[in-house]
C-alpha cells in the first residue's frame, strides 16, 4: 500500500532574483503571473522571458473559458518551461499551459481526453493557502455547468515548487486570512481522510500546528506581526499541500464549490463558511473515531476552556468574517440546487469523508448556514 508520494522537488530562496539566477530563467521560458506581481517583483529583474499576465484575460478565479483563451494565445510559441508566480489561481491555470492533446480544457475536466505534458512547470506561490505548487489538482469554474470542478492528473504536477517568503510580504489581510485558512482546512481534511496514514499525518499535523500557533501570535501581537512569521505560513501551506495531495479533501470543499462557482466567493473564504459546520456534523455522526485525536490537537494549541469548535471559530473569526450564505446573494431555492449539484458532481470528494454525509445532511448544512 502506498504510504506517501512527493512528486515535486521543493526549493527555497530568500529572494526571487536568487531563483532566476539559479534556474537561469531566460528567453526560452514563459512567466505567467499577475500585473501587480510583475510590477512589484519581476520587472526590475529585466528578464528576457515572455510574460503573460492573467489580468489580461479577466479577474477572479479560473474559468475554462479564461484558460482556453490563454492557451489559444500561446499555442504557436515554443517554451521549454512555464514559471507560474502567483496564488492558487495562477498556478492552477499554469498547469494547463504545459499540456497538449486537447481542444477545450472542459474536455479534461470531463475526462474525455488524456493530456500530454510537453513543458516543465515551476510553481512559485505568493499566497499561503492552496498548496497547488505540490499537487496534481486544478480547480476551475466550468461555465456550462455554473459550478467549480476539479481535476487530478499526474501531468499537472509542477516539476519544481519554489518557496520565496519575500513574495508573501505585505499580503492584504483578507488574502492572507482566506488563503491560510484554506491551508488549515486542507490539513484537517487530509488528517480525517480515510486515506491518511502515519506519513501523511506528519505533514497535516505540523501544518495545523504552524498555522494555528501563528494565528495566536498574530492575535496577541497585531496583524503586522505576520510579516515576521510569514515563512511559517508558506511552509505550513506547503505541508498541507503534500498531505492532501496524498489523501484528498472532503465535504468542506465539496459544499464550497457551488457557492464559489455561482457567487464567485474566493475559494478559501467559501471553504471557511462550511468548515466548523462540517466538523460538528462529523463529530455528531462518529464521535468516537479519529476526530477525537483532531480535537485533542486543537485543544493542545487553543486551550480547553471552551468547546473546541467554539474556540476554533473564535480564533478564525479574528482573521476572517463568516457570513450567512444569503449575504453572498444565495437564494433560498439554491439550497436544493446546491445540494443536488454536490451529489451529482462531487462524489469523488464525498467518498473521501471521515463520516458519511447523506443528501439530507448536506441540505441541512446549507439550510442552517443560509
Amino acid at each position: 500500500m502506498k504510504a506517501i508520494r512527493v512528486r515535486t522537488e521543493i526549493q527555497k530562496f530568500d529572494y526571487l532574483a536568487n531563483f532566476t539566477n539559479e534556474f537561469n530563467i531566460g528567453k526560452d521560458d514563459l512567466i505567467f503571473t499577475s500585473k501587480s506581481l510583475y510590477d512589484k517583483y519581476i520587472k526590475e529583474l529585466n528578464l528576457e522571458s515572455d510574460i503573460v499576465l492573467k489580468d489580461t484575460y479577466g479577474s477572479g478565479e479560473p474559468s475554462d473559458e479564461m484558460i482556453d483563451n490563454i492557451l489559444n494565445d500561446i499555442k504557436n510559441k515554443e517554451y521549454s518551461t512555464v514559471v507560474a508566480i502567483g496564488g492558487g489561481s495562477i498556478i492552477d491555470i499554469a498547469k494547463f499551459l504545459v499540456l497538449e492533446g486537447f481542444e477545450k480544457v472542459v474536455d479534461l475536466f470531463e475526462r474525455k481526453v488524456s493530456p500530454v505534458k510537453k513543458r516543465k512547470l515551476i510553481a512559485i506561490p505568493t499566497t499561503c493557502g492552496t498548496g497547488s505548487e505540490v499537487t496534481n489538482i486544478s480547480i476551475a469554474h466550468i461555465t456550462s455547468k455554473d459550478t467549480k470542478m476539479g481535476i487530478a492528473k499526474d501531468e499537472l504536477y509542477p516539476d519544481y515548487a519554489v518557496l520565496i517568503p519575500q513574495l508573501l510580504k505585505n499580503l492584504p489581510s483578507k488574502v492572507f486570512a482566506s488563503s491560510s485558512i484554506d491551508a488549515l482546512i486542507h490539513a484537517v481534511e487530509s488528517f480525517l481522510s480515510p486515506k491518511s496514514n502515519e506519513y501523511t499525518e506528519l505533514f497535516s499535523i505540523n501544518a495545523i500546528k504552524l498555522i494555528l500557533q501563528g494565528y495566536i501570535k498574530i492575535i496577541e501581537n497585531g496583524f503586522e506581526y505576520k510579516e515576521s512569521i510569514i515563512e511559517d505560513f508558506i511552509v505550513g501551506s506547503n505541508y498541507a499541500g503534500i498531505a492532501f495531495d496524498n489523501t484528498g479533501v472532503g465535504a468542506v470543499h465539496a459544499l464550497s464549490y457551488p457557492l464559489g462557482g455561482k457567487y464567485h466567493v474566493p475559494h478559501g473564504e467559501a471553504n471557511y463558511q462550511f468548515f466548523t459546520s462540517v466538523l460538528r456534523m462529523y463529530f455528531e455522526k462518529n464521535p468516537k473515531g479519529k476526530i477525537v485525536r483532531l480535537n485533542k490537537i486543537f485543544e493542545d494549541i487553543l486551550g480547553k476552556e471552551k468547546n473546541v469548535y467554539d474556540r476554533l471559530e473564535e480564533v478564525l473569526d479574528n482573521l476572517l468574517k463568516r457570513n450567512r450564505l444569503r449575504e453572498y446573494g444565495m437564494k433560498s431555492e439554491d439550497i436544493k440546487v446546491f445540494t443536488d449539484t454536490v451529489i451529482n458532481t462531487q462524489q469523488r470528494l464525498l467518498s473521501n469523508n471521515y463520516a458519511y454525509l447523506s443528501k439530507e445532511d448536506i441540505y441541512n448544512i446549507y439550510k442552517d448556514l443560509y
